[in-house]
């Protein structure tokens, strides 16, 4: 995931209270019409995959951890995917390796004729140092942009990897009664690529590169680990995870002596400006009650000594949004927003908008067929998701084939989710006893899917 906390979105002052009440009381979902009562054939089959997670609990557990001491960045999953790969065809599965630079798809047909399901976990980490204490806390280093730098799965991804290494073992063994195809994704670079040059990666890359041409999905499904109730699925209809573009300005002056201001045309307050004005583009040209954006500056870099007025500054930063209409308006009035301060101060702004990941459309139709089974694999812990400020390229496979993307509590037994480590943090802790839970959700919703939903 692409942000360091999951963030609360506020359209007004009545709804911040709601916010909260959903915070402290999560909206617990339910379904009991009768066609949520699954048939025999389908009750049967659960009853194996619930038999099946919990045999291969163990496993999964070793897998995560030696995934978790040994991250690799994105494009550079080689260790990660020769594990997938070797495991995959062990069960019987094709696999093809290679795929991004160094993907790995699975497919395995069922015993008899249907449709076709896709299940994707991403594999990298993060260039994060691992604090100790887990006595397999990651000891890697590798060289980013020719620094040396500690890495770690601090977004959860080994928990996906492991989880869906462990839900092609429960579905392999079930082959001959499924009806359809089961695709298997383990994707790399979600977090962004590592190759010198790269433009493209991820779920992107893999689209591009014809994996949905093979062997096109009916629907695709996607989990992520977060700060909640351990062995919870978090779970939304429609939008749920924001795109995400990336924002460069530029402020382009005139440089001279810090004493003397009245000769230079100095970047810095004009890029003070900008950075403020920018947050009117959302309080005051966004219709936050339609659907809320985020617009944040990251990093100022101006100036090479505290006497010494800059040519230039130069900002980065993010645009988080959950509608593609309002998403391009922004990408306007930012540009618009920030060149008419700079003129205005004789200077010139270049403003550099590059989109990254759509937003993730949760498809409402599957994710109301998918429901009660997800009900059914929980014991009935599922709770209504918040709008998260992260973003996925989970979206580039939902804007393809109908599309479901939920979430997994893993949180501390005993531990308050709401005041635990997030994502991308050093401390973020994964409740290993939650993830076979994820197993049983990954597998219900395949199995459901081609047996029930998919006819």
């Amino acid at each position: 995931m692409k942000s360091c906390k999951f963030k609360l979105i506020k359209r007004s002052a009545s709804a911040v209270l709601l916010v909260i009440s959903c915070l402290l009381y999560p909206v617990k979902l339910t379904a009991q019409t009768d066609s949520t009562i699954p048939s025999a054939e389908i009750t049967a089959m659960e009853k194996q995959i619930q038999i099946r997670a919990a045999a291969v609990e163990k496993q999964m557990i070793a897998w995560r951890r030696d995934i978790h001491q040994h991250p690799e960045l994105g494009d550079f999953e080689k260790r990660t995917a020769e594990l997938v790969a070797k495991h995959l065809k062990s069960l019987g599965i094709d696999v093809t390796t290679g795929v991004a630079r160094t993907g790995v798809i699975g497919i395995l047909k069922g015993g008899k004729p249907g449709k076709v399901v896709a299940l994707r976990a991403d594999m990298d980490a993060l260039p994060v140092e691992e604090p100790e204490g887990l006595p397999f806390a990651s000891k890697a280093t590798t060289l980013l942009q020719g620094k040396e730098v500690r890495l770690m799965h601090a977004c959860g991804h080994d928990a996906h990897t492991a989880m869906l290494m462990a839900t092609a073992e429960v579905l392999s063994g079930m082959k001959k009664d499924i009806p359809g195809t089961v695709m298997f994704i383990f994707q790399p670079a979600e977090e962004g690529s590592h190759t010198p040059g790269a433009t493209t990666w991820g779920a992107k890359m893999m689209l591009e590169e014809g994996i949905f041409k093979k062997h096109k999905p009916d629907a695709v499904f996607g989990l992520h680990v977060m700060m909640g109730q351990s062995g919870e699925i978090f779970y939304k209809r429609g939008a749920t995870t924001a795109s995400s573009d990336i924002l460069k300005i530029v402020v382009n002056g005139k440089g001279g002596h810090g004493g003397m201001p009245w000769s230079t045309l100095d970047p810095v307050p004009t890029s003070a400006s900008i950075i403020l004005g920018l947050q009117t583009v959302v309080s005051r040209k966004a219709d936050l009650t339609a659907s809320p954006a985020v617009i944040s500056i990251g990093t100022v870099n101006g100036g090479s000594s505290q006497n010494i007025i800059s040519e230039s500054v130069v900002m980065t930063g993010t645009i988080r949004a959950y509608d593609e209409n309002l998403q391009k308006k922004l990408h306007k009035d930012i540009t618009k927003m920030a060149t008419g301060i700079a003129e205005g101060a004789g200077q010139t702004a270049n403003v550099t908008i590059t989109p990254n990941y759509g937003v993730t459309i949760n498809d409402d139709k599957l994710a109301s067929e998918m429901l009660p089974v997800l009900l059914r694999a929980t014991n009935n812990k599922v709770s209504e998701a918040l709008l998260q400020g992260a973003s996925e390229d989970f979206s580039f496979y939902a804007k393809e084939v109908p599309g479901l993307f939920i979430f997994l509590g893993v949180t501390k037994k005993g531990e308050d989710p709401a005041i635990a480590a997030p994502n991308h943090n050093p401390r973020f802790f994964v409740e290993e006893s939650a993830l076979v839970v994820g197993v049983r959700a990954m597998s219900f919703m395949a199995l459901n899917f081609l047996v029930a939903v998919g006819k």
